[in-house]
């Protein structure tokens, strides 16, 4: 198996449970047709909008995202810095649903890393691409350094680039292993590592699984849930920047990273809330042998 193709241990029939309360079906209805509108409009447009100066654009694309999730029916909630900053950036988050890259557009818009099977999507794929989208081979190690190469190019032109570094989706209540290979482009670039904690919860402020998007799950059945939840929230939380020359390599970096993460997804868990093994709070990892890019 590739080293871009790692797994989580979520499965939506352990770790995924119902909305505990629910709108009605003709809002559910509305919610698709709404959500669904504004995200294809937004696509299409994409292209014309990426000519825009970049305070122009980045007002457009987070009123955009806004939209797109109260559409699905979901608030946006944001905490944390956003640095006084308009270099370059890398931000790297948990990853948990399909809703993710909204909630980040929304607060801290960037270029997204997406997975290549996206470009080549009928219709949608070219617009995404021209909207500046990068994209990553995953089942291909050997186009990581032209991945990288790519991602470091946008961060010395000032570019936001936003990924998920665990390479999987996992349900919340735990994480995974922050891969190292993409925040070569960090270090190449010179610009700091900003840390993103992505958490979903009720309207009563309590964590909930509802838009996982796990295992074999449907992305279906993951909109379904979403659509028919009542009051769900998505946080968004930037953390401190970890500024160039902080870590000596990429391992210690994304270990760096990802305990930040780790800590603050923690600390918004219950005491009683379960976690999986591997989203223990690791420490930051030091510069060793193993893969070039793993």
């Amino acid at each position: 198996m590739s080293a871009w193709l790692p797994t989580a241990p979520c499965t939506p029939q352990e770790c995924v449970a119902p909305p505990a309360a629910t709108v009605s079906v003709p809002r559910r209805v509305l919610r698709c047709v709404v959500g669904l509108t504004v995200l294809v409009a937004g696509i299409a447009v994409g292209p014309l909008v990426r000519r825009l100066p970049r305070t122009q654009r980045e007002w457009l694309v987070r009123v955009w995202s806004r939209a797109v999730a109260a559409g699905f029916g979901v608030r946006i909630r944001s905490t944390g810095e956003r640095g006084g900053g308009r270099g370059g950036a890398l931000l790297v988050a948990n990853h948990v649903s399909w809703l993710d890259i909204a909630l980040i557009a929304a607060v801290r818009p960037g270029r997204m890393l997406a997975k290549s099977e996206v470009g080549a999507w009928p219709v949608l794929g070219g617009f995404v691409a021209r909207s500046g989208t990068l994209f990553i081979e995953r089942d291909r190690l050997r186009s990581l350094p032209d991945t990288v190469g790519q991602i470091a190019a946008a961060l010395r032109q000032g570019e936001r680039v936003v990924v998920f570094p665990e390479g999987s989706t996992w349900c919340g209540r735990g994480g995974g292993r922050f891969r190292p290979a993409l925040f070569q482009a960090a270090i190449d670039a010179g610009v700091p590592v900003q840390p993103v904690t992505i958490r979903y919860r009720t309207g009563r402020g309590e964590p909930t699984t509802v838009s996982a998007f796990v295992g074999d799950d449907g992305l279906v059945a993951s909109v379904r849930r979403v659509v028919s939840a009542r009051g769900l929230v998505g946080e968004v939380t930037l953390l401190p920047p970890i500024v160039p020359g902080a870590h000596p390599g990429r391992r210690a970096l994304a270990g760096a990273a990802q305990a930040a993460v780790g800590d603050a997804v923690a600390a918004g868990r219950p005491p009683h809330a379960h976690a999986h093994p591997a989203a223990r709070t690791p420490r930051p990892a030091v510069a060793g042998r193993g893969s070039r890019w793993g």
